[in-house]
């Protein structure tokens, strides 16, 4: 596996540029106090809406703030967000589907019509409804995405499962007596999880895109939180001055794109039609 890993860093240069764009966002976002040159919500009116120059590398927005400073600390909050949801959604989705799919019959039926109820809400309308009834903050807006993106998850895993419990070595496994629960942690789960490794890699961009929405819809995180969502809003009222929105708007494309990058290589790694390239 590792040498497969090494092969494609070689040979598969998107994957290679999605690594390098995501561990940069990761490490700015841990070192932000050591890189940000200037407090994030710190105002100055006499700044506002300069453009960039060597003292603000991105600009200042309507208040005065350091709009690079904010970028640098909004992607604590941004991929915060957009992975813990993508954890949460994924291990709950996880398990569910795999036990939907393994134990099959009326389980299966009921458990897998719960996921599609949720799956018929558009998931942008209904995580604005959650946030807007729970109120709106950081936890809240996360428990919404959570609870919009576990369906999907649940679905690709049930798949996953019907296929794979048909397998000689879970048939032998049941035949020498070991219980459901053991045959499902120890056979079934590991042997399918890889399709939801590629899924969550992949999903971190959507998630990331997902809360930037409910950000600029003003149904993520409070002001001044330095939020990259949050930012491309405060810029919309400053079209000719391109830098207050542009450049948190970059920031959730090129981090989007590179999770994306990074899905699309572990799809080409752990898919047994595409592995022996590698």
């Amino acid at each position: 596996m590792i040498r497969s890993i090494k092969k494609m860093f070689k040979s598969n240069y998107l994957f290679t540029l999605g690594v390098i764009i995501c561990l940069a966002w990761i490490l700015l976002a841990i070192l932000a106090p050591v890189i940000a040159p200037h407090d994030p919500i710190a105002q100055d009116l006499t700044l506002r809406l300069q453009a960039p120059s060597a003292e603000h590398l991105f600009g200042t927005d309507n208040f005065g703030r350091d709009i690079f400073s904010r970028v640098i600390y909004g992607g604590r909050y941004s991929l915060l967000a957009g992975c813990l949801t993508v954890v949460i959604a994924g291990v709950i989705g996880t398990f569910y589907g795999a036990i939907a799919g393994y134990v099959g019959g009326w389980v299966d039926n009921v458990m897998m019509r719960l996921s599609e109820m949720i799956l018929s809400f558009p998931s942008l309308i209904l995580a604005m409804i959650i946030n807007a009834v729970m109120g709106s903050n950081l936890f809240n807006t996360m428990f919404a995405l959570v609870i919009v993106a576990w369906p999907t998850y649940a679905r690709l895993m049930r798949s996953v499962v019907l296929s794979v419990k048909e397998n000689e070595y879970v048939t032998a496994s049941e035949a020498l007596g070991a219980s459901r629960l053991r045959i499902l942690l120890k056979e079934v789960i590991p042997n399918s999880i890889s399709s939801v490794l590629i899924m969550a890699t992949t999903d971190i961009g959507n998630q990331i895109l997902m809360f930037s929405t409910l950000s600029f819809l003003g149904l993520g995180s409070a002001p001044p939180t330095p939020e990259w969502g949050m930012m491309v809003s405060d810029g919309v009222g400053y079209f000719n001055k391109f830098w207050v929105a542009g450049f948190p708007g970059l920031a959730i494309f090129t981090m989007a794109v590179g999770a994306n990058f990074i899905g699309d290589g572990l799809r080409d790694l752990l898919d047994p039609k595409l592995r022996k390239q590698f």
